[in-house]
């Protein structure tokens, strides 16, 4: 009856919410924001979550079932509502909201404002001290490019608070930097104040993504110092466009064309978003950062996308008027046009930026995989499930590989994974019984259904949620038969795995399923694949090699098993029974057999 008031109180709210853009906060009844979520229209928004909660999925009918009390802020834009939610997400850090996972504070380039300004690495932010550029990605990148402005500009490294004052009153000496030349010596009014502006302002300018307009400059000083004799005046600009293009053909990326944007992309794993994003001015990749997101409810991938440009901005600033993503956000933001390419250098940098929210992913994975193994595990089968459009969890998954080389000593493979890791005491190999000659189709059958005949037989309720065959649809078809004659076929998934092009077969579906040759779903079907092949061929080896010893004393008249075991044992090896003498082999057989073995493999 409580919940039925709590409820009620709650509706009673939101009917009175307005038609007006703005940022809505859920409390749980001890007075704590469990989410905060932004709308174009506050009303009918927040209406959706309670007039057909059968339509909310269960993490969000949970939020609503602790839904104490809900409040309202109005905005002028949908874009101030962004920023607002994006500010508030960090204020009260709601349970149910779309989380950073980056707890790292990224680095800065800041160029302070003092009247001889430095230059230098940072990761505490003072937007009074100086200006920022940033944040970078790699603190790796961020250091070559100090190391680069150090290299070609002059600029001062002391922490001296140098004014025109302190000059004129000789207040300081000059450091070592000044004596090996790496600094003019601002400190004692060797050089200007306007010459070292020069330097800022080029250095600012790079960090812009300038580059172009600088060189383009250098190179008409360039010319024109060499068309009036200044042949030394015109090595240094050539020195500087040289080390120009040396620096930003490693560091950067360049388009062919000189426009600015920004580009955002976003991958999605499960409950978890992977996002890169690349600021382009002047044709140049100037800034790149990757960003992880957690999901505790189900969420819109356009609101995801508008959560990760909400937390650009606040890092990077106002965006640029052409913004180029992989779909649109769920918001319009008034002097910036989102672009989808389908084309041309745009969609390149779509896919470049794409390829590293890819490799974030993985990144990821590869540590939760040394540091959660479990998790990482369940992961691998949820992403398979999904992938599959299976209903369970292929908790159980086993995989059959025929092995045989033209027909000699034809056996087959089972391998058995469980929670996503090898089970190997579960392995099984089989001699093919009942097909003659090559028949990889036939083969299949018969080993299926020997597998799960006794498998019926023994353990009913271990049957696995997956079996992967390796090879195409004949294989997949001879194994479908043999399951639907033990009546289980229906209680499990099957697929074919076929080496060409890794294609993904499923049963009745005429078209075969191609996955992402990055995701985890089929790197698993193939690691399970290779297994099984691996087992197999280890199995055929070992009969092979066994057969072809046979072979040799078996043929034998008067050799039998345990005569060749006992020899065998002796000798080592067969071709040292060969080369034994007719007196030593006589002691271990009667001469006449010992005789008919030496001729027989050319010995003594």
């Amino acid at each position: 009856m409580a919940d039925q008031k709590k409820t009620l109180s709650v509706k009673e709210k939101i009917a009175l919410f307005p038609h007006s853009p703005g940022v809505y906060r859920y409390y749980d009844a001890s007075g704590k924001v469990i989410y905060v979520g932004k709308a174009k229209d506050l009303h009918k928004r927040v209406a959706q979550y309670f007039v057909s909660p059968e339509r909310l999925n269960t993490k969000t009918r949970l939020l609503v079932s602790r839904i104490a009390d809900a409040q309202f802020s109005v905005v002028d834009t949908e874009a101030d509502a962004l920023l607002l939610e994006n500010n508030l997400i960090k204020q009260y850090k709601p349970h149910y909201n779309i989380l950073l996972k980056d707890s790292k504070t990224y680095p800065w380039i800041v160029v302070t404002n003092d009247e001889f300004p430095k230059v230098f690495l940072t990761r505490r932010v003072d937007r009074r001290s100086g200006t920022y550029y940033g944040p970078y990605s790699s603190v790796s990148h961020a250091n070559y490019l100090l190391e680069f402005f150090r290299k070609n500009y002059p600029l001062r490294s002391c922490n001296l608070k140098i004014t025109g004052e302190a000059i004129l009153r000789k207040k300081f000496r000059p450091c070592l930097d000044f004596h090996i030349g790496r600094c003019k010596g601002c400190c004692i009014g060797a050089v200007s104040k306007e010459e070292y502006s020069g330097y800022i302002s080029e250095i600012t300018r790079l960090l812009k993504g300038g580059v172009t307009e600088i060189i383009w400059e250098y190179e008409a000083a360039m010319k024109e110092a060499a068309s009036g004799l200044r042949f030394e005046e015109a090595q240094v600009y050539k020195n500087k466009i040289d080390s120009l293009k040396k620096h930003y053909s490693r560091s950067i990326i360049s388009s062919s064309s000189d426009s600015s944007c920004d580009v955002f992309s976003l991958v999605f794993d499960s409950s978890e978003a992977y996002g890169n994003f690349l600021r382009v001015r002047g044709g140049a990749i100037v800034q790149s950062l990757n960003l992880g997101f957690k999901m505790n409810i189900e969420e819109d991938r356009s609101s995801v996308l508008s959560t990760f440009i909400a937390e650009i901005e606040s890092k990077f600033g106002t965006l640029a008027p052409e913004v180029v993503v992989p779909f649109l956000p769920d918001v319009e933001i008034e002097g910036v046009e989102f672009k989808i390419p389908v084309r041309g250098d745009k969609l390149g940098l779509l896919e470049l930026s794409n390829k590293n929210a890819r490799e974030s992913l993985f990144n990821s994975l590869k540590q939760k995989e040394r540091t959660d193994p479990s998790e990482y595990r369940s992961m691998l089968m949820e992403d398979l499930r999904k992938a599959l459009g299976m209903k369970d969890l292929p908790v159980h998954i086993e995989c059959f590989d025929n092995s045989n080389i033209q027909g000699t000593n034809p056996v087959a493979s089972c391998v058995v994974f469980r929670e996503g890791v090898p089970s190997r005491k579960d392995y099984r190999k089989f001699k093919i019984k009942t097909v003659v000659g090559a028949n990889d189709f036939a083969s299949m059958k018969e080993v299926v259904n020997r597998r799960y005949s006794r498998m019926l037989a023994e353990n009913p309720d271990d049957l696995p949620q997956l079996v992967v065959i390796d090879g195409g649809e004949g294989q997949l078809e001879f194994a479908r038969q043999a399951l639907a004659e033990l009546g289980i076929l229906d209680r499990l998934t099957v697929v074919g795995l076929a080496k060409r092009m890794e294609l993904v077969i499923r049963i009745n579906d005429p078209y075969p399923l191609f996955l992402d040759r990055n995701s985890l779903a089929l790197k698993v079907l193939m690691q399970i694949r290779d297994e099984a092949h691996r087992f197999g061929i280890t199995f055929h080896r070992s009969l092979r090699s066994k057969g072809q010893l046979q072979s040799a004393l078996r043929e034998i008249k008067g050799v039998g098993e345990q005569t060749e075991k006992r020899l065998l044992m002796h000798y080592g090896s067969v071709a040292r029974i060969a080369a034994s003498s007719l007196e030593d082999l006589s002691t271990m057989v009667p001469e006449p057999l010992a005789r008919r073995i030496l001729d027989a493999l050319g010995g003594k």
